[in-house]
């Protein structure tokens, strides 16, 4: 009796972090949006948006509003299941990837101590890439059930665009796990917070140069945005969404921006650690608080340069897309797997 209280418990513990985790990653999205709005403000001297409440900060709850209460259009040609189902999976495959992400260390409640990790899997990171790939799926049939040439165009770009650039970032992934001995994310950024061991950006730099770039293809950010190219293919693949259907794509795109931001920064940047300071010397529970304070500031320096990115260089044509990919990114990754492999020989 006494265990199955405490699996009960363990559920509950994991169910409410699952929803604060769930609910933060959307109120982040929300601003993100509108902190993307006054980044390209300041990069293109304009004030950006400010009528909606002090500072503009009202203007994402406004957004936000504006699609919940506009119609909602299905185009009769479309295949009706197929067209729901599209927006629902991009937004599900990109809240699943938060559930191995380490978002702190070890927390003391009611006598019981909780990890901020919802799942502390031996294979996380191939769990991250299968989650990754099945928001391809939401692309492919969003721009195919819309019966729309362009959609399914741009579909076709981004289904094209994932191959490539996944092969580039699982290759220098390699490099890092070489290194790393584990497939674990928190293990990895246990390995970080050692005496003695640096963050693995210091040993992987080439390989983290690669994964940053791949992330930004992966998440259809500028200059890599080719399924959403609107110069090209009107709006891309969600041409003939409207209403919260056309926002779980919209969503679904600054959610990616936040995990892929959290991974990077849990590979090669420590995760939760903070920089020459020694967390033993806190309580528990403060150390744990500071770690995600310090997560947070992490990925939002990442959310700024992602920003940064797409106001300041033009998009690719498409062709450049793929040469880079398959040209470029894949063979550095090749060399970078091969240089390590070499050191990690000579050293052993």
């Amino acid at each position: 009796m006494t265990l199955l209280a405490i699996d009960w418990l363990l559920i509950i513990e994991k169910l409410v972090l699952i929803a604060i985790i769930v609910f933060a990653s959307l109120g982040i999205a929300l601003y993100t949006t509108f902190a993307e709005r006054k980044v390209a403000a300041v990069l293109q001297d304009r004030p950006g948006p400010e009528r909606a409440g002090p500072f503009g900060l009202f203007q994402p709850l406004a957004d936000g509003l504006k699609l919940i209460m506009k119609e909602e259009i299905i185009p009769t040609s479309s295949n009706k299941a197929l067209f729901i189902i599209g927006p629902g999976l991009a937004m599900t495959a990109a809240l699943m990837t938060c559930a191995v992400i380490p978002w702190g260390s070890t927390v003391e409640l009611f006598g019981r101590k909780m990890d901020l990790q919802i799942a502390d899997i031996n294979i996380g990171i191939l769990y991250v890439f299968g989650v990754v790939s099945l928001g391809v799926y939401g692309i492919m049939i969003g721009g195919w059930a819309s019966n729309n040439k362009f959609s399914l165009m741009a579909a076709l770009r981004g289904a094209s665009q994932a191959i490539s650039y996944e092969l580039a970032m699982g290759i220098a992934l390699i490099a890092l796990l070489m290194t790393t001995g584990s497939l674990s994310l928190k293990t990895i950024v246990d390995q970080q917070m050692q005496p003695g061991h640096l963050w693995n950006i210091a040993y992987q730099p080439l390989g983290f140069l690669l994964f940053f770039i791949c992330a930004m293809a992966e998440c259809n950010r500028t200059p890599f945005d080719l399924p959403e190219a609107e110069n090209e293919l009107n709006f891309g693949y969600h041409q003939e969404y409207s209403s919260m259907k056309l926002g779980f794509y919209l969503f679904a795109e600054y959610i990616n921006m936040i995990m892929s931001s959290a991974i990077m920064a849990s590979l090669y940047f420590g995760g939760y650690d903070i920089p020459f300071f020694n967390e033993s010397i806190l309580s528990p529970n403060i150390a744990a608080l500071v770690g995600v304070a310090a997560l947070l500031i992490k990925i939002i320096i990442f959310i700024f340069i992602f920003m940064w990115i797409r106001w300041t260089i033009p998009r690719f044509r498409y062709d450049q897309l793929m040469n880079l990919g398959w040209k470029s990114l894949i063979p550095l990754a090749l060399l970078n797997m091969l240089v390590t492999g070499a050191w990690i020989l000579y050293r052993g």
